[in-house]
């Protein structure tokens, strides 16, 4: 199995929505480690970690989040696995 680890940039109306809550759930559903946290300038920053078709996945979800959320755009980039546990939001 292929583990791949990303760092996805979320932008639209995804603070104060529970993005990360549900981003959380998500992750956990399809085995993903990682983080989502708030970032100041009103982004959700994901580090998305596990096997390579589970991180799609996660991908594809965050590119509309929840319904309480508003995504207008989505920025990717593949980095190194560090063999992150669990998934945290903060």
């Amino acid at each position: 199995m292929s583990m791949i680890a990303r760092k996805i940039w979320v932008s639209g109306r995804v603070q104060g929505v529970s993005f990360r809550y549900y981003t959380q759930c998500e992750a956990e559903r399809l085995g993903v480690s990682g983080y989502a946290r708030n970032l100041p300038d009103g982004r959700v920053e994901v580090l998305a970690e596990g096997p390579a078709a589970a991180v799609r996945q996660l991908t594809a979800w965050l590119r509309s989040g929840p319904d309480s959320a508003q995504v207008t755009g989505l920025e990717e980039s593949d980095i190194t696995p560090a063999g992150a546990k669990g998934f945290e939001t903060g």
